[in-house]
């Protein structure tokens, strides 16, 4: 099998995963080189690897540029992205600047591969919130067409990064010492509380930037922009995966065994829907999984051909630094790399 020439741009929460996850899922690397803002040596799983500083010519040579978002690189794609392209590196990004350039594929390999066919060289990770819900819906969507969706978020702080996992950590051994609780991240205490707000509110729509990209991802990764997407994100005090609540509409009557059927034979979902007995998707299972696991699947009485269902997913790995090797994955096996 060829090998490629790889580097990891910021290596943050992500940017860790990222190198985690290429050697966890035998990706063919030929080199792996680590760029961020300073150089230094970065040691992950007791292995020793240099750093050195993301600038235009660190590319040259390269065959993939994952850019992790993350230790304050997000918007490095802005200035090196495209520079990384001219010297014909494939760049993977999982920041949000070009999510919706038209001239950028934003790909969930289990979804929309066949999207990287045209690429230009630059392709979009979408956001992890975005991931997470689609991977099952998307499989709803071809059976029924989804024409309504209501997602409620509940994101863990490792979305935020390796400080916002510290701090809920501190605040938590705080509060059992009996001592006040520090914050630095948040507006407000994240542990044991619950923060209506992921993202930033930038308009006057009431919604967030959070809740925005949900909805705009979900037109563009499903090619169909008349769904109608109304959803609430909640940052929560959970260390890692995010659940999401769904109410989805469709065109098409679709009973809950049948959903189920159709999800378990879907790519990179698992079924866990036995509440009688306690089973039903949990952050603390779907953390360190590749599957988004699904559950609590019935029907939604409020709607015509409705369901309501709940899922989870590791926001690191499927929502973020797995997703952006699967999409490398594919295009090595179809042999898409060279635009």
């Amino acid at each position: 099998m060829k090998q490629y020439n790889v580097c990891v741009v910021g290596i943050g929460a992500v940017g860790t995963e990222m190198v985690r996850l290429l050697k966890r899922r035998n990706f063919p690397v030929k080199s792996l080189v680590i760029l961020a803002r300073s150089e230094r040596t970065e040691t992950i799983d007791g292995d020793p690897y240099p750093v050195k500083v993301a600038q235009p010519d660190a590319f040259t040579g390269m065959d993939f540029a994952f850019f992790a978002g993350t230790e304050g690189a997000k918007g490095a794609s802005q200035t090196l992205g495209w520079e990384a392209v001219k010297r014909g590196c494939v760049v993977i990004d999982n920041g949000d600047d070009f999510r919706m350039d038209p001239r950028v594929p934003l790909v969930v390999p289990e979804i929309n591969p066949e999207a990287l066919k045209e690429h230009q060289g630059f392709i979009a990770n979408p956001n992890c919130s975005t991931i997470i819900a689609l991977m099952p819906l998307a499989e709803l969507h071809k059976a029924a067409r989804l024409r309504r969706l209501i997602a409620s978020t509940y994101q863990a702080v490792s979305g935020t990064g390796g400080a916002a996992i510290r701090e809920l950590d501190a605040q938590t051994r705080a509060w059992v010492a009996g001592q006040p609780l520090p914050r630095e991240v948040y507006p407000h205490p994240i542990a044991f509380n619950l923060i209506p707000c992921v993202g930033s509110f930038k308009d006057e729509s009431g919604e967030s930037t959070e809740e925005v990209k949900m909805r705009r991802e979900t037109h563009k990764i499903l090619g169909d922009a008349s769904i109608r997407v109304s959803t609430t994100c909640v940052r929560v005090p959970v260390f890692n995966a995010h659940s999401i609540s769904i109410n989805a509409e469709f065109e098409k009557p679709l009973s809950p065994d049948e959903a189920r059927a159709l999800l378990a034979k879907a790519p990179g979902v698992t079924v866990v829907d036995d509440p009688k007995q306690a089973v039903y998707p949990m952050p603390l299972d779907a953390s360190g999984k590749y599957d988004v696991l699904v559950g609590r699947i019935r029907r939604d009485p409020t709607v015509e051909n409705g369901l309501a269902l709940w899922c989870a997913g590791d926001n690191i790995w499927k929502g973020a630094a797995q997703n952006a090797i699967q999409i490398a994955e594919v295009m090595v096996q179809r042999g898409w790399i060279r635009r």
